[in-house]
């Protein structure tokens, strides 16, 4: 398989996408799939830090967000992507609304697995929920591996 362009997408880039995205680069790793992962958000503030209980929540991971930089959707960004996974389905909608260009690469990541389910957002919440978001994220990751290597 020749390497392919994931990206995930999630509000204000500092929180769900860019654990996704950590979580994502080490498993495809282990899987042996060649990707490159990023991460951003469709109403996000450029240059600003993954919230501080999502640098808790992927460090007792194992992964580093502490030199995460959010970024803003953008045409370049989406240039080339394999497939946009996004966290809810409203940020599919306005993802295919400003850019119908990639429609047929986007998709919720629970509808990618074949799961009529949005991801929670943890923002505001405590270092439990991140955990909870974590966890509910890195059981999705799996199933995308598993389609991503034929196995569906």
């Amino acid at each position: 398989m020749s390497q392919i362009k994931v990206i995930f997408i999630c509000t204000g880039n500092t929180c769900r996408s860019p654990m996704a995205a950590a979580m994502a680069a080490q498993i495809f790793a282990e899987a042996g799939l060649m990707a490159e992962v990023l991460s951003a958000g469709v109403n996000a503030w450029a240059n600003q830090p993954a919230s501080r209980h999502a640098i808790t929540a992927m460090k007792e991971a194992g992964l580093c967000l502490a030199s995460h930089k959010s970024a803003l959707v953008s045409p370049d960004l989406l240039e080339g992507a394999t497939i946009v996974l996004t966290m809810t389905h409203n940020h599919r909608a306005a993802l295919v609304s400003d850019y119908p260009g990639v429609k047929d690469c986007v998709f919720t990541l629970g509808e990618y697995i074949g799961e009529c389910t949005d991801v929670a957002d943890p923002f505001g919440g405590n270092l439990a929920d991140y955990r909870a978001c974590a966890a509910q994220i890195k059981a999705m990751l799996l199933g995308v591996v598993k389609r991503l290597e034929g196995g569906e």
